[in-house]
This record gives structure tokens, C-alpha cells and sequence, in this order.
């Protein structure tokens, strides 16, 4: 791994858009050996590492496809998750508790990466076994399952929903936004329907417009027949004439961290 780069917060002379907060890009970080080694990104709030903070520890939420999440430049179809806009104006309000965002670049084999294959398999022991401790051991974390999510859209939103369905030790909030649980013929949808064990113990976020109104509503049900119930540990939302890309992903990004790390008060 290569030292980290620090993009400052506010608009960058080369750069077209705001970032609110700060992004610290690793690169070539390999999660795992048989893994494209790829760039993590590390969303800061702007006070991170301000001298009344320097005793506060985060909440964590991990994200795939992390090119698109800041960076219209670097999203697909030049339209991002407006990720650091939205986490700050919910911490500003005092929505939201503490929170850095680490959004995980894909490579060429997202397909399989985001899949429950093994290279699926893989990549989110990556993630458990080399960049959650790498981040822990460089951020001011909660590192408890507690503290911690994973989220994503289409097969990003289907490999989150692995992660919390089988490694809940680590990830207590799990988002699922236009999910793919239609790959491989709804296998998803088929583990969770022959499940019979206790109710794992995750909170799920689950969306989808016009792209995955079937199969969303379908996990929705087969979720609540298993116990989970809505605004507890479970929430949905269906979004009418919503199309399946990163815009649209963007206007829905409050729900689920409201849902996750909403303060009470």
C-alpha cells in the first residue's frame, strides 16, 4: 500500500464539484491475494481532526463501487451518491451521530466480487480481515459489530446483504439499495426463504424504484415473515418512477442512515 493522499475539504481548484469534509485516498490497497488490489477511499467530517474531536470515535459504514460515491468525475455517468454533502448537513442538524464513510473501489471483476462466488467470498474476508483493522488501527473507530455498516447498490446492495446475513459478528447495519437479488436466479431470495434458524441480528435497509419493485418487495416480506420488523430492525422504501442509477441513489442516502445511526434526541 502506498502512502495515503489528503484531498482538503471545500472545492478543489481541479475539481468541479464541493467536498464537504475530506477524502483520504489509499491506494493499491489488496484486500485479499487472490484480489485486484484497488484504491479505498476515507471519508472525514471537516472537524475530524480538530483539537476539540481528537477524543471522538466514529461510527464507521463501509460502501462499495467507491468511485462513485464522491467524485462525479470519477462516477459512472458522471453522477454521484453526493456522499460527503449528505452525511454533513445530517451531522450539522445533529441527525446523525458520528461518522466516517469508507467507500472500497470496484475492478473489473466486480460481477464476481459482489456475488456470493468466491471471489465474493473473498472479498468481504478482505474486508473483515485487512481493511476493517487497517481502518481501525488508523482512525478514531467504534470497532464494535455495533458501530459498524455496510451498504450498497444493485450487486453492491446484493453483497451487503451477504455480508450482514453472514458475518453479523462485524456488521450490525447492512443497506440494500436497488439491490440485485434477482442474480443467479433469486438465489437470495431462496437462502433467506429456506432459512429456519434464530433471526440473525441485523438491521436491513431495503429500496428500490421501478428497477427491483418485485424482487425488493419480495425480500421485504420474506424478512418480516422472519421476524424483522419495520422501523425496528427493518426498513423499507419503495421510491415510484425511480430509476436504477447513482442520482437516484443520492436523493434516498438520508433514509438509511437515519434509519442506522439516527440520534433520538
Amino acid at each position: 500500500m502506498s502512502n495515503k493522499n489528503l484531498i482538503s475539504d471545500q472545492k478543489q481548484s481541479n475539481k468541479n464539484f464541493e467536498l464537504f469534509g475530506s477524502l483520504e485516498e489509499i491506494e493499491n490497497f489488496v484486500l485479499g491475494n487472490n484480489l485486484l488490489p484497488r484504491k479505498i477511499l476515507v471519508w472525514l467530517p471537516k472537524d475530524y481532526y480538530s483539537k476539540r474531536k481528537l477524543n471522538t470515535r466514529y461510527n464507521v459504514l463501509y460502501m462499495h463501487d467507491g468511485q462513485n460515491l464522491f467524485d462525479p468525475d470519477t462516477s459512472y455517468a458522471g453522477k454521484h451518491w453526493r456522499v460527503s454533502e449528505t452525511v454533513s448537513k445530517l451531522l450539522k442538524q445533529g441527525k446523525v451521530s458520528d461518522l466516517i464513510v469508507v467507500g472500497i473501489h470496484n475492478t473489473q471483476d466486480r460481477l464476481d466480487e459482489y456475488d456470493w462466488s468466491k471471489k465474493g467470498q473473498d472479498y468481504l474476508n478482505g474486508i473483515i480481515n485487512n481493511l476493517k483493522p487497517y481502518i481501525d488501527s488508523n482512525y478514531r473507530t467504534l470497532t464494535e459489530r455495533e458501530n459498524t455498516a455496510i451498504m450498497g447498490s444493485s450487486m453492491g446492495g446484493l453483497i451487503s446483504f451477504y455480508a450482514g446475513w453472514y458475518f453479523p459478528e462485524i456488521f450490525s447495519m447492512v443497506g440494500c439499495m436497488s439491490s440485485s437479488f434477482y442474480y443467479h436466479n433469486d438465489a437470495v431470495l431462496k437462502m433467506v426463504y429456506e432459512y429456519s434458524g434464530e433471526k440473525i441480528p441485523v438491521k436491513f435497509y431495503i429500496d428500490h424504484g421501478e428497477d427491483g419493485l418485485i424482487r425488493g418487495q419480495k425480500m421485504f416480506c420474506l424478512l418480516s415473515q422472519k421476524g424483522y420488523l419495520i422501523g425496528t430492525d427493518i426498513d423499507y422504501f419503495y421510491a415510484p418512477n425511480a430509476e436504477h442509477n447513482e442520482a437516484e441513489w443520492a436523493a434516498r442516502l438520508e433514509r438509511p442512515l437515519l434509519f442506522f445511526f439516527g440520534n433520538k434526541n
